[in-house]
């Protein structure tokens, strides 16, 4: 019996590069001899024409699988929506922008079928993003992999091949504000890198604003460390000793020369960067606290329109 293999993708307003990715994901399944593809393609709540796009396509073609969201839950709700329905021994997200080389995936096929249980897409090379972006997240890496326990490899995107006993991990992870870089990196198992240079993207525009980039940092950061809440006891404690130091110096200062007028200057910028300080501190204690609320209310992580399935 042929081994199945999945391959999931999300789509977001996408309507202008559906066909390109289906010709080229179809040229790679057509040449994967012995296997059972499933491709399961999930409708983030789009507002073009993507999801007509999605289901001409998947028409006629029974290993097709289009899951239509009810709205746009966002990209890790959508790829959470792929790993529920998707079944092949194997999975295999990528994005639909085409800077992920489907030509890959025959070689991360070849390296599972060596025994390895992920195998990672990792990009040498991201001359096709911009220089603001190669920096920022050459720093998200840095600072997330110091902070955290759970050490992301840099440069792998959601791009991978996951064995189903991982699948299934991932699948039991109750998050509602969910990482999935984080947390594919978390569940660990063995795994194997596969290195690639990313090309520009061959249709449409980025989904992913600086804001929005942002957020997701920090979600990686607040989901995965406790550090940011720690280092301000020792901020705190820091200010404390600073601040003790000075009394003393005042007390000596004034038995020894009597009082002065006081220094106005010095107390506004003394009264700014502590109440600074303690604006921020709330601020990341309140980052914290909402993702409590929110794991709290226990929603789903996204919900099903309709799954729409290619008959033959």
């Amino acid at each position: 019996m042929d081994r199945r293999l999945s391959i999931i993708t999300p789509f977001f307003n996408e309507g202008r590069g559906v066909e390109i990715f289906s010709r080229e994901i179809d040229r790679i399944v057509d040449d994967l001899a012995g296997y059972d593809v499933e491709i399961v393609w999930i409708d983030d709540g789009s507002t073009d024409d993507t999801l007509s796009h999605l289901l001409a396509i998947s028409a006629g073609k029974p290993r097709h699988t289009v899951v239509e969201l009810s709205t746009n839950f966002g990209k890790e709700a959508a790829l959470t929506a792929g790993l529920d329905v998707a079944s092949g021994d194997a999975v295999i997200p990528i994005d639909a922008d085409l800077q992920d080389p489907p030509d890959l995936i025959p070689a991360m096929v070849a390296a599972w079928e060596a025994g390895a249980e992920v195998v990672l897409a990792k990009r040498s090379s991201r001359a096709s993003d911009s220089a603001v972006k190669r920096k920022t997240a050459q720093w998200f890496y840095r600072v997330h992999n110091q902070l955290s326990r759970t050490k992301i490899p840099e440069n792998v995107g959601d791009f991978r091949l996951m064995d189903r006993t991982v699948v299934d991990a991932v699948k039991r992870l109750p998050e509602r504000q969910r990482f999935m870089k984080g947390l594919f990196a978390w569940v660990g198992y063995r795994t194997v890198t596969i290195e690639y240079v990313r090309p520009p993207r061959h249709a449409g525009k980025t989904k992913f604003s600086g804001w929005k980039l942002w957020n997701l940092a920090l979600e990686g950061l607040t989901g995965f460390s406790t550090a940011p809440l720690r280092v301000w006891t020792y901020i705190g404690l820091l200010g404390a000793a600073v601040a003790m130091c000075f009394a003393l110096y005042i007390l000596v200062r004034t038995l020894l020369f009597g009082i002065d007028t006081p220094g106005y200057a010095s107390l506004l910028i003394a009264i700014v960067l502590f109440g600074s300080l303690q604006l921020v501190s709330i601020g990341i204690i309140g980052e914290y606290v909402g993702r409590i609320y929110t794991e709290t209310k226990q929603r789903p992580n996204y919900l099903v329109r309709r799954i729409h399935r290619g008959a033959a």
